[in-house]
């Protein structure tokens, strides 16, 4: 990623341009905490990678996240393997657990198919999500 991909702002919010697998581009919000992150790791250059490797100061790549994302989950005493991978899991998992509509999560995930999104949801056979639920909800009026 590089500075110049989150300088923009649409319809009153800052965005990020990207492009993903398939070379498919894609534009995303860039949310507060998020911000203030990529602002840090500017720091006072306008143009160029965001995110430098401390000590030769050349642009992280995968390899680097990879790593990165494993040392923080040891560090926060996680026993199993985690990824970056894992992590696009948990968004996907969190984001239906909050309540984001399939579509919007399907959205956020950049996959074509909703059955896609569906196979990332971890929670998908907890009960205390079915849609029973909701609809007795509506049902009484709650």
């Amino acid at each position: 990623m590089r500075i110049e991909d989150y300088a923009d702002t649409m319809r009153g919010h800052r965005v990020l341009h990207l492009v993903g697998k398939g070379n498919k581009p894609a534009t995303m919000p860039v949310t507060v905490p998020v911000l203030r992150v990529l602002e840090v790791c500017r720091g006072q250059r306008v143009s160029g990678p965001l995110v430098l490797r401390p000590v030769s100061g050349k642009p992280i790549d995968r390899r680097d996240v990879y790593r990165m994302v494993a040392r923080i989950a040891t560090a926060a005493g996680i026993p199993r393997h985690i990824s970056p991978h894992s992590l696009r899991h948990a968004a996907i998992t969190n984001a239906l657990d909050a309540g984001v509509p399939l579509r919007d999560a399907q959205i956020l995930a950049r996959h074509a198919d909703p059955r896609t999104t569906e196979h990332y949801d971890r929670a998908r056979g907890n009960l205390d999500r079915h849609g029973v639920h909701f609809l007795t909800a509506y049902v009484a009026g709650v």
